[in-house]
């Protein structure tokens, strides 16, 4: 069963992070391709421009945020390849550039890929 864990893009690359894959849209400030050290980009992953705009990191709206960016992954398309692709690694290291690690999209995705793939695997 696939580990999926969420890490800041900030934090120096280790060989236990297995899988790293980028959970943002946008490109993060001061990270070059090689310190990135990426196997993957997955902006199909990343909450829509407009429901990050909403919810501008702010605390208070984590909760309804939460609920509709599981909703938007619910119905997007490409979201059954990624967890396709994600699950087949044994530990997958999900990158964003938030500050806060307890207010970013990554923990929601995090949770999210975990019971889809182990939903899958029971299936």
């Amino acid at each position: 069963m696939t580990t999926f864990i969420a890490a800041r893009i900030y934090e120096p690359a280790h060989a236990a992070d297995g899988y790293r894959v980028l959970i943002d849209r946008l490109w993060p400030r001061g990270i070059s391709k090689e310190r990135a050290d990426l196997d993957e980009w997955c902006k199909e992953l990343a909450p829509s421009t407009e429901l990050r705009t909403w919810w501008n990191h702010e605390p208070a709206r984590r909760a309804e945020f939460a609920a509709r960016y599981r909703h938007e992954l619910d119905q997007s398309a490409d979201v059954p390849d990624a967890i396709t692709r994600l699950a087949s690694h044994d530990r997958v290291t999900l990158l964003y550039a938030a500050h806060d690690p307890q207010v970013t999209h990554a923990n929601v995705l995090r949770d999210y890929l975990a019971e889809a793939a182990a939903s899958a695997g029971n299936g």
